[in-house]
């Protein structure tokens, strides 16, 4: 909830106050509402609730706000490869952040066993999650650029066309994010259903989705494919992908075929996230930061819908979950085939020769 409030609201408040600003209050924001839970017995178990709520308000200043700055700051050459990049530092954030708990865990045992006292691994956690925080804010203080870019004249097109297209893409990356969340639950709940399916192979698939839409970004970041091909087209071969993906989970009979479902799906939708972000950065800078909240929103409400939908249909049709939720993907395609005009001109407009190239640190 306090992602689907805040990310529009701060990508709007952005694109008045300015980038950097938003930034670090957004991680000032985090790191002050994790450290309360370290008392969780005194703000009892409504406040903890509100705390989750204003960790994810606060951090969805970040989200959007990021891809709004690279995006501002980088020559229309090299954006494609920052995007792909920016995708990439996420699916690490995401294989090794789960990490962090084992961390926890074992640092707790080291200090118990050389007698430096009893500390439980959730306060660990915290505490390690706010100085990591902390210590963005930091880098953030000594890298951010310190003077707005040039103004640009980057309206020529009509601002409803830009808003239609906004809409457009929000509405993609909320079906894209759906269908990914549902079927990463339904690699969960399969285990239920088949025996042989140890938690350490489903540990694995998840490790090899994160692994294939890690690869998928280097290849988008080495080959400079968006650069070189039109996102609808990349976009089309990702839905196609991911609904191949889809259709070999629902009628798999092996494992084997189930690692091969998860390759293809994690491939197509690590095909089509980047490119919607991309595509996103062609908006007017009046809007940039609106619309990349936006898509924080789209994607944070179809995850949630996702979760609750493949819930449902795993338990009503079982392993045929996958195919159904195939369908909003392949109507997707039908609108990307239909309405071609959408997103034939998504790209990112051309920039005017002022524009400062001076690039966000990596």
């Amino acid at each position: 909830a306090g992602v689907l409030v805040g990310a529009p609201l701060w990508g709007l408040v952005s694109d008045r106050w300015g980038r950097s600003r938003i930034l670090v209050i957004g991680l000032v924001g985090y790191v002050a509402s994790l450290l309360p839970l370290l008392r969780a017995d005194w703000v009892g178990l409504a406040g903890i609730y509100a705390l989750r709520g204003a960790s994810g308000f606060f951090v969805a200043a970040v989200v959007p706000v990021v891809p709004a700055l690279v995006a501002e700051y980088t020559p229309q050459a090299q954006r494609a490869r920052r995007f792909a990049w920016l995708g990439a530092m996420s699916l690490l954030g995401f294989l090794f952040g789960p990490a962090l708990n084992a961390g926890a865990a074992q640092v707790s045992a080291t200090l118990a066993g050389v007698g430096g006292g009893a500390f439980d691994p959730t306060d660990l956690v915290i505490v390690m999650s706010a100085a990591l925080g902390a210590l963005m804010m930091l880098g953030l203080a000594a890298t951010l650029p310190r003077a707005a870019p040039a103004a640009l004249e980057d309206d020529s097109q009509p601002a409803s066309a830009d808003r239609r297209r906004a809409m457009a893409l929000w509405g993609l990356n909320g079906v894209v994010m759906f269908v990914l969340s549902g079927f990463e639950l339904g690699i969960v709940l399969q285990g239920q259903q088949h025996p042989t399916l140890s938690s350490r192979e489903i540990s694995l698939m998840f490790a090899e989705c994160s692994l294939v839409m890690l690869g998928v970004n280097a290849l988008l970041f080495f080959t400079g494919l968006l650069e070189r091909a039109a996102g609808r087209g990349v976009m089309t071969a990702g839905l196609v992908l991911a609904i191949a993906g889809l259709a070999m989970l629902a009628q798999h009979r092996s494992d084997a075929w189930m690692y091969v479902g998860v390759s293809f799906t994690a491939a197509g939708t690590g095909l089509v996230l980047p490119t919607i972000s991309y595509l996103a950065a062609g908006a007017s800078r009046r809007r940039l930061g609106a619309t990349m909240g936006g898509l924080a929103a789209a994607a944070g409400f179809g995850q949630t819908l996702g979760s609750a939908a493949a819930g449902w249909l795993f338990g009503a049709v079982a392993q045929l979950s996958f195919a159904w939720l195939a369908l909003p993907l392949l109507a997707t395609l039908g609108t990307l085939i239909v309405r071609p005009a959408w997103w034939s001109t998504a790209g990112p407009a051309p920039r005017s020769p002022r524009v400062s190239s001076a690039p966000l640190p990596k």
